[in-house]
């Protein structure tokens, strides 16, 4: 079955977009909320997602940043293809186009990024941190229905959290970060569908300032407080 979001060539896709030993009716809710769900329906190309990009934490140095998901009309008129300015200067990150976005790019540009990260700091494989995160979205995500701020105003969203290292067989070898957790914020009131994505790693010692938050947050929205 051809998924709605596709990236061609990327193995980030393949990995989290593609699980050969589940049939499809056996997806998860989270993976149909965050992976098959046509969050750009109405959108009328052109358009830009906005979002705001920020890392904070006693582990490394943090920033402020943005990101802008381009989106325009494909060949037949319809939405979209999609390309991401993802961060600035030396952060910024070298994605591929979207050649038939109906999922939000953001999503998956975000978790590419993550993955990224996770190999800088720990020195494992990618397509390890990849599967873990898939196996999570499919086997222990937590959803809970929420109210958020946009544009001055609540509307409803849903919180989709995981944790994808916590039960990690090989834990062990970056027991460090081995508590971080994923939070997806999607609402069908917002453009894109994406509100936002958290990422937190707890500092081992009760009470201490986190390893490492990193969150992006639609233009509109507000961020969660440190």
């Amino acid at each position: 079955m051809a998924l709605p979001l596709r990236l061609a060539g990327a193995a980030l896709a393949a990995a989290l977009l593609t699980a050969p030993a589940i049939a499809a009716e056996d997806y998860s809710p989270a993976e149909r909320a965050l992976f098959m769900t046509n969050h750009l329906a109405g959108t009328k190309p052109p358009a830009t997602l906005r979002y705001s990009f920020s890392k904070s934490g006693s582990m490394e140095e943090g920033f402020e940043d943005k990101v802008a998901v381009k989106l325009k009309a494909r060949k037949d008129g319809q939405c979209c293809m999609a390309e991401a300015d993802f961060l600035s200067g030396a952060r910024k990150l070298a994605l591929p186009e979207v050649d038939e976005a109906q999922g939000n790019p953001a999503v998956l540009y975000f978790l590419e990024r993550d993955i990224r990260e996770m190999n800088r700091l720990t020195k494992g494989q990618q397509n390890y941190f990849r599967k873990r995160i898939r196996m999570a979205v499919y086997q222990g995500a937590q959803i809970q229905d929420v109210s958020v701020s946009f544009r001055g105003r609540p509307v409803a969203a849903r919180e989709i959290s995981i944790a994808p290292y916590l039960d990690d067989p090989l834990r062990v070898r970056f027991e460090k970060l081995a508590n971080k957790r994923y939070v997806f914020t999607l609402s069908d009131a917002v453009p894109g569908g994406l509100y936002a994505i958290r990422t937190r790693i707890d500092d081992a010692t009760a009470g201490a300032t986190p390893l490492i938050v990193e969150e992006m947050v639609l233009d509109g929205g507000v961020a969660t407080p440190r």
